[in-house]
């Protein structure tokens, strides 16, 4: 998730408040339906993703990433739910008959899991990104207030999928906000076997664009990498209008969808190293805001020892 929106972040989860959904409660999840196009866009694989050992992919974060065959495209969203938007979402990517991953922020999911439960019921896989996604991000928390928004966020979107929440998350996938992550919390990760996801192609749809310039700039990303994860954000209104454009442009462009699920098994996940010359481009992109996010830390920790703080 790009920073500029984590600001703006803040205003989003704010809407958020507790609830459930008797839509969510435990349930197999539901067969999706035959796609009644065969001109739709489609899945054309599901690659099982192991998450034993802590797998870390996306070359923007990481130097490896799925072994995706050119033309090969793994769609992603973050921040979600948010009822205007995740709603035309999910329409666009049934009427084309396309799976993705859902990275959810905790509060939302707890506030709209009807949308969680629709997620699920669709097919799609749906994954954990934080419960308060905090500006300062997880870098800037200590190690165990991050540890705790994070497992307080598997816990709420959990419950808000499956009915309940238990001492693990169902789905072993997480994307860390802003892709801010620490050796610490890795290593976190890793010990309890769960996969870490960057991605190889942001859309940069936190910036303000308009539906045309958003698509225009990804088709383009896209067109030069030839394959990879996508990641987009299912709170941004203009992602919404553009995604029919975009996937009816993938399926001209010859694009296939691979949609990702967690392993049945111990199989290792085929993956592909960064070429010569990777360097990381988050790592890059927070360096420049660390220290807005420094002075945002000293912000809250003078709050918290004010009278009546």
């Amino acid at each position: 998730m790009g920073f500029r929106v984590l600001l703006r972040m803040a205003a989003l989860v704010g809407l958020c408040a507790p609830a459930l959904s008797a839509l969510a409660q435990e349930a197999p999840a539901q067969a999706s339906p035959p796609c009644a196009r065969p001109d739709a866009l489609g899945v054309s694989r599901v690659l099982e993703v192991n998450p034993k050992g802590g797998l870390k992919v996306g070359l923007k974060s990481y130097p490896q990433t799925l072994a995706l065959e050119p033309g090969e495209v793994v769609l992603t969203f973050d921040d979600g739910p948010l009822p205007a938007t995740t709603g035309p979402i999910l329409k666009a990517l049934d009427d084309e008959c396309v799976k993705a991953t859902f990275f959810l922020i905790g509060r939302n999911a707890e506030a709209h899991p009807a949308f969680v439960a629709r997620e699920r019921a669709r097919g799609h896989t749906v994954a954990h990104h934080t419960y308060s996604h905090p500006f300062i991000t997880m870098r800037g928390l200590g190690e165990a207030e991050a540890k705790a928004d994070i497992e307080q966020g598997f816990a709420a979107d959990d419950r808000a999928a499956f009915g309940q929440a238990g001492p693990a998350p169902r789905t072993p996938f997480f994307r860390y906000p802003g892709f801010a992550d620490t050796p610490e919390l890795n290593a976190w990760f890793a010990r309890r076997d769960v996969a870490i996801f960057g991605a190889d192609l942001w859309a940069s749809d936190w910036l303000d664009m308009s539906p045309q310039k958003t698509l225009e700039l990804l088709l383009g990303r896209l067109d030069q990498a030839g394959k990879g994860i996508v990641l987009l954000h299912d709170t941004r209104p203009q992602t919404a209008k553009m995604l029919p454009d975009l996937l009816r442009a993938l399926k001209a462009r010859g694009y296939r969808i691979v949609h990702m699920v967690p392993a049945k098994d111990d199989a290792p996940t085929p993956l592909a190293k960064a070429g010569p010359g990777w360097t990381s481009e988050a790592e890059a992109s927070i360096a420049k805001v660390w220290p807005k996010i420094l002075a945002e830390k000293r912000r809250l920790a003078k709050a918290a020892h004010a009278p009546g703080g």
